[in-house]
């Protein structure tokens, strides 16, 4: 079986990143319809046009959206069922770093900033896709009436090393894979499979000027590979997870950190 996707996505974060990769490579592998989620308007504007241009089949949407909005979440995933008739897959992959602050030294108002997009805004998203797929009809055994990926990190089933104080990132990742595990039990059975990706440190955006300047030399020489991956690496992986290549996997936290939790 060829690792293809079909029918409808739904990604968050997708201006830029994993999201924005994602997007790319859910187009190169058969999906019919890709709909971006982001609250930076100009980045999807860019990828829509890109995508149209190398895909002249395929559909795509953009949607400015605060997932750590309750309303806005769920006028997203309503405007798109509506829209489309249904949303095959879910990739949540919105999320921000925050400050890395030591919790003695944190404020809450930066902790409830990062708990609020990168834990709560993934719940919004996943409780929205689960009451729509629920609607679906299933097509058949493999791919169900749906599929969710969170967008954890190895800092989701690890703690991170001395020199990242970054607490609100740590806690709210290791809830999106508890988050996972558990939907991905509760709704199995009803035909909708739920995985995590658990990323390392990857070549984007968010750390590029951290690479660039080389303050992350000593994270890499950690990494058994020695490196960042690229950002094709991690939907690689994701375009697994999404397809049916993957359908007997359900709640499970895929690591793709280039041995960095070994």
């Amino acid at each position: 079986m060829a690792c293809q996707v079909k029918g409808i996505a739904f990604i968050t974060g997708g201006g830029s990143g994993i999201g924005r990769s994602t997007a790319i490579a859910f187009a190169q592998n058969g999906i019919s319809a890709v709909v971006l989620v982001d609250l930076n308007l100009f980045l999807l504007e860019r990828i829509r046009d890109e995508l149209r241009a190398q895909f002249s089949n395929l559909d795509v949407e953009i949607l400015e959206v605060n997932v750590a909005n309750e309303e806005s979440v769920n006028a997203a995933v309503e405007r798109t069922a509506g829209r489309f008739g249904r949303i095959d897959i879910g990739i949540n992959c919105a999320g921000i770093s925050g400050i890395p602050t030591p919790t003695a030294q944190m404020s809450l108002a930066e902790w409830q900033k990062v708990i609020d997009v990168n834990q709560t805004g993934v719940w919004l998203c996943q409780r929205a896709l689960i009451r729509q797929m629920l609607k679906q009809d299933s097509r058949g055994v493999r791919e169900g009436r749906g599929v969710i990926v969170n967008v954890s990190s190895m800092f989701g089933v690890a703690g991170p090393p001395g020199p990242f104080s970054i607490p609100h990132y740590t806690a709210a990742k290791h809830a999106v894979v508890g988050l996972t595990k558990m939907d991905a039990k509760a709704y199995s059975r009803e035909g909708i499979r739920i995985n995590a990706i658990c990323p390392g440190f990857v070549d984007t955006p968010i750390i590029k000027e951290q690479i660039e300047s080389g303050s992350m030399n000593a994270a890499f020489e950690m990494t058994p590979i020695g490196r960042p991956a690229q950002v094709e690496e991690i939907s690689d992986a994701l375009l697994f997870l999404a397809s049916p290549m993957s359908s007997y996997m359900c709640g499970a936290a895929l690591i793709v950190d280039g041995g960095n939790t070994v």
